[in-house]
């Protein structure tokens, strides 16, 4: 085990009581609120409105940037960092999924920042100051409520890039399961494959021993791949949100990848994607992972087979790991074949006409390697896309 220093100073409120609070919990952090949300559903569901009354009780004085997109857009950042300039803001509350948060947590540090927040994004600059951010949570898939990352899209260049610092974990975030009953089918498939490679990235590492940590993780990722049937048949589950919400939270909060070193090349190569071909972050690693994982498999076929026997209960065969490996990644493919997803390029539609430029971008034209558990450089990548295909 590697050694580690773990902190997370999200504050969590879960459960169906605290959106009624959030006007008292947002007034510990100031009397002035950029309230930051996406598009129209949570104005249909009443969750805005609620809130509206909340801040406006306690007194709280807020101003209002909807608009954020999946794959969140660096111009709308620019406007809420001009908002917040303009209106003395002293919290930031982000009303959504992983991309409000994201956009949230941008605004934050480009308030407060002299230069031009897409410096972070860069590594041009390091983020060690915030405006803080609360969240309330609609959709259980990027983790962002707990954690310390951001990703944010440049349309200039079709640049999809992200930054981790400390001082942009959200003080607290408010999780109601209650407020996912209403998520379309491919939205519920495409959080549930987020949450999952946020596990697997974390599994799959060159640190050793890490029993206690690949032990927490294959018990969440078997949560996961339990609840998810269960909310696509009875959406209105309270239980089973429950349990999917919170798995998405733990999968990202920092916890599971203590005493180990992470892999996060998927999620370098789905970036691209997603930048160029405006797909959902979930949909493209449903596409990019197995790929990955049967480009890399020979690295360590032993930890692939550990996967597939303890996550998939393929039966284990001393005699050919190989097979036991290749067959725990065929049973990730049928299961997210059956929650809805497609795991070839071909299926959505995307050929192999670009594949070359987003292994350049995924590397900076190989001024350096993307992943942990495999250095790749762009010819890996390209390789790993036309897998794909």
């Amino acid at each position: 085990m590697d050694e580690f220093v773990f902190h997370n100073p999200t504050t969590i409120y879960f459960g169906k009581r605290y959106e009624a609070e959030v006007g008292r919990i947002a007034a510990q952090y100031g009397k002035r609120v950029l309230l930051h949300f996406g598009g129209g559903s949570a104005e249909r569901t009443g969750l805005l409105p609620a809130i509206r009354k909340a801040l406006t009780e306690a007194g709280i004085s807020y101003f209002e940037l909807g608009g954020v997109q999946p794959n969140p857009r660096l111009s709308l950042v620019y406007k809420g960092i001009e908002l917040c300039r303009k209106n003395s803001v002293d919290l930031i509350l982000a009303v959504g999924g992983g991309s409000a948060i994201d956009s949230a947590k941008a605004i934050a540090i480009g308030t407060v920042y002299e230069g031009d927040v897409w410096d972070f994004y860069t590594g041009k600059a390091f983020p060690t100051k915030a405006l803080p951010v609360g969240t309330v949570l609609t959709i259980p898939a990027a983790g962002s409520e707990a954690s310390p990352g951001s990703v944010i899209t440049k349309e200039e260049g079709l640049l999809k890039r992200a930054v981790n610092a400390d001082c942009i974990f959200p003080r607290f975030s408010i999780l109601n399961p209650e407020r996912a009953f209403t998520l379309p089918p491919a939205q519920i498939a495409n959080g549930v494959t987020d949450i999952m490679c946020h596990l697997m990235e974390r599994y799959f590492t060159n640190s050793k021993p890490v029993e206690f940590t690949d032990r927490l993780i294959e018990a969440t990722l078997r949560t996961v791949i339990a609840a998810a049937p269960r909310v696509l048949a009875n959406p209105t589950s309270y239980d089973d949100w429950a349990e999917l919400m919170w798995a998405g939270t733990v999968a990202h909060n920092e916890l599971l990848n203590t005493g180990r070193v992470g892999d996060w090349a998927s999620h370098d190569i789905e970036h691209e994607l997603s930048a160029i071909y405006d797909i959902a972050h979930g949909a493209g690693l449903a596409i990019v992972t197995p790929a990955w994982m049967k480009y890399t498999l020979k690295h360590d076929v032993a930890r692939f087979a550990q996967y597939a026997v303890r996550v998939w209960g393929v039966e284990d065969n001393y005699f050919d790991p190989e097979r036991v490996a290749r067959e725990g990644i065929a049973r990730l493919e049928v299961f997210w074949r059956s929650i809805g997803q497609k795991v070839r390029l071909s299926e959505i539609g995307i050929d192999d006409s670009r594949i070359a430029e987003m292994a350049r971008k995924c590397t900076d034209d190989d001024a350096h390697t993307v992943g942990h558990f495999v250095p790749l450089r762009s010819k890996d990548i390209e390789a790993i896309y036309r897998l794909a295909l």
